[in-house]
């Protein structure tokens, strides 16, 4: 069985002492792959902000494997901009997850610049290190930028729709590097993201928020016809947010 590395329970998140969501509870393990899906505004960014540590709970406990030992998070965010005058590199900006081990001023060592290379060949595009990042395609950039979460050694990889903007050909790479990753590297994956497609392949557990609810369970459990068709009932109805 894997290691549990984070537990939530009966978590209840908001700001300003307003709960935006409450009894939340499911762990993540490492070697594990979940999904956060739902609604804009249900709560997804909250849920991963305080699970970051972000965000302070409002009620109930997070708790991880070792109260001694930190655990070190992997972020992708949903999109990042390098101005274009700023000429980096593939390489330099993957570079970038490995200067939380090394002392301002000093210089990066080649068995960092090495490592970099290898968590850039994990998600397959080693060959446009030279490169510069602002001429890489959509699904070029959001390897990199894995690569560049994987440079910091995590225990959990966490990404805010990574594929978001992304054709449906670079999404399935994108998908497959991080569900390989996520097995040979043995590390957690938490994933926001609106592509249910890519969830029914991938993830082993789904959080769905819907409204105030929070269901929990395997891909098989919750994306199920019946269910899908009760959660999208509000998607014709005027004047509604819908799924995305």
């Amino acid at each position: 069985m894997n290691e549990t590395l984070i537990t939530l329970d009966n978590l209840s998140i908001g700001y300003n002492n307003q709960a935006v969501l409450s009894g939340i509870s499911f762990a993540l393990v490492r070697a594990g792959f979940t999904a956060i899906v739902g609604t804009n505004g249900s709560g997804k960014s909250t849920l991963l902000k305080t699970i970051l540590g972000l965000l302070p709970p409002l009620g109930g406990r997070i708790s991880t494997a070792s109260q001694s030992a930190r655990l070190i998070f992997g972020y992708v965010p949903q999109f990042t901009h390098f101005d274009s005058i700023y000429l980096l590199s593939a390489f330099e900006v993957a570079l970038m997850g490995t200067y939380g081990r090394v002392r301002p001023g000093f210089f990066i060592p080649h068995s960092e610049r090495d490592f970099t290379h290898e968590c850039l060949s994990a998600v397959g595009v080693d060959e446009l290190a030279r490169k510069r990042f602002a001429e890489l395609s959509g699904g070029q950039k959001q390897r990199v930028l894995i690569a560049r979460a994987l440079a910091t050694r995590p225990d959990v990889l966490v990404l805010d729709e990574p594929t978001a903007g992304v054709d449906r050909g670079a999404t399935h790479a994108v998908m497959e590097h991080l569900s390989r990753i996520c097995e040979e590297v043995k590390i957690s994956v938490l994933l926001v993201t609106h592509d249910f497609a890519a969830v029914r392949q991938h993830a082993g557990q789904v959080v769905w928020l819907y409204e105030s609810d929070v269901f929990v369970g395997s891909a098989q459990e919750l994306l199920t016809p019946e269910l899908m068709a009760k959660m999208f009932e509000r998607v014709s109805t005027p004047g509604d947010r819908g799924i995305y």
